[in-house]
């Protein structure tokens, strides 16, 4: 337990000070400080006293007329009261002659200074200065100090915590990557599986189209070589027939369309089995770009107005399949962010810009007309598992993998 010791001009008050909770942003102002100011004329045997009755005190703040004049640490004290005649010489004497005798540089730090920036610099004082208090400033004109061995164990359990906090990290970054990958092989799996009946409807599309044609050519010769049937004339009428050789046409091209659709669906789900896959190939990111597109067509249908603005950049030797990963991700939150657009009004907008800025770099810029990201959470977004969405939307995922 701590103590923190406020001086009146006749004596010292103990105040317990709570243990705090440390992280890696804790600053000097939740460590345990201590406050006792002695004025530079009060005699060194009342100095003494106030060491012995205070064992955890690192010295004491010397003041003249309530002004700050400089710090006399337990370590200098006691090292020129142990010499020979030196009782004698100052504990009847203000304690100014023994801190002229033993003053040394000050290190002084705001309160709001981080623990392990204090810490650093602490250590990089000399030799004979790196056991000195270091004096901490609560408020202008005021001080307190702090004992380097409290702020060396401080950094010292902010070191732990950071340790375990990227422990827990890389653990729940490798069980995403496991994720991934295992549900990359079963989207491979689907693909595969879909290929094949796509692939056939693709391919006997064109002979099916020729069929049809051959049929409606056949009828019109029969029709043409006996005009005046009246069973021919009367089964035409009965299936509209005018109607049904246009509106075939129009289902065969339907048919088309689809299948093709489906075809590039398929390579789309194909490319993003890969996403856990880190193999560097050579890959047009306008192509992973469009299959991410294709992927989120469902949510991009409500109304949001999507703007390419495609520059000619090439082929770049990359791990697309994280890739495809960093674009979902993105373009996924883009998606999330305009849906507040939406209620307000306004056009929901979302632009993707491609461009070659150099001989060594692309920019792919995702943009959106949402609200942005407030100012004060600007520094945790890449946090694991950091949300401001609401529980069962948001993973706090999806902006960590993709840093």
């Amino acid at each position: 337990m701590s103590v923190l010791l406020q001086s009146t001009p006749d004596h010292l008050i103990p105040v317990e000070s709570p243990p705090q909770h440390l992280s890696l942003d804790s600053t000097l102002e939740e460590l345990a400080l201590h406050e006792c100011y002695v004025d530079i004329s009060s005699q060194g045997a009342k100095v003494m006293q106030i060491l012995n009755d205070n064992p955890l005190l690192p010295g004491v703040i010397l003041t003249q007329n309530n002004h700050f004049v400089g710090v006399l640490s337990r370590r200098k004290i006691l090292e020129h009261m142990s010499q020979i005649y030196s009782v004698e010489l100052f504990s009847r004497r203000p304690i100014a002659s023994l801190y002229h005798f033993a003053e040394r540089e000050v290190f002084c730090y705001p309160s709001h200074t981080l623990i392990v920036m204090a810490a650093r610099r602490s250590l990089q004082r000399p030799p004979d200065l790196l056991y000195e208090p270091i004096l901490v400033e609560v408020a202008p004109e005021k001080y307190h100090l702090l004992d380097v061995h409290q702020l060396l164990i401080a950094q010292s359990h902010i070191h732990q915590l950071t340790t375990q906090l990227l422990h827990e990290q890389t653990r729940s970054q490798m069980m995403q990557t496991e994720k991934m990958s295992s549900l990359g092989r079963m989207v491979a799996g689907v693909a595969h599986e879909f290929r094949n009946p796509v692939n056939c409807i693709n391919g006997n599309m064109g002979f099916l189209g020729n069929y049809v044609q051959d049929l409606l050519d056949l009828v019109e010769a029969y029709g043409a070589e006996h005009p005046d049937s009246e069973v021919i004339t009367e089964l035409k009428d009965e299936l509209e027939f005018e109607f049904l050789k246009e509106d075939l046409q129009k289902i065969l091209q339907t048919v088309r369309e689809s299948a093709g659709r489906l075809t590039k669906i398929v390579g789309s789900l194909h490319g993003f089995s890969h996403m856990g896959d880190e193999r560097y190939e050579s890959a047009n990111l306008e192509i992973h770009l469009e299959n991410t597109l294709l992927i989120l067509n469902n949510r991009l249908k409500g109304g949001i107005t999507l703007k390419k603005n495609y520059g000619q950049i090439p082929e770049i030797y990359c791990s697309s399949g994280q890739l495809n990963q960093v674009f979902m991700n993105l373009i996924g939150n883009a998606i999330d962010a305009v849906e507040d657009v939406r209620q307000v009004g306004k056009e929901p907008i979302i632009c993707l810009t491609t461009q070659q800025l150099d001989d060594n770099w692309v920019s792919i810029v995702i943009e959106d007309n949402g609200s942005g990201i407030p100012e004060e959470i600007q520094t945790r977004i890449f946090e694991s598992f950091f949300t401001t969405k609401p529980a069962g939307k948001g993973t706090g995922l999806g902006l960590a993998i993709s840093h």
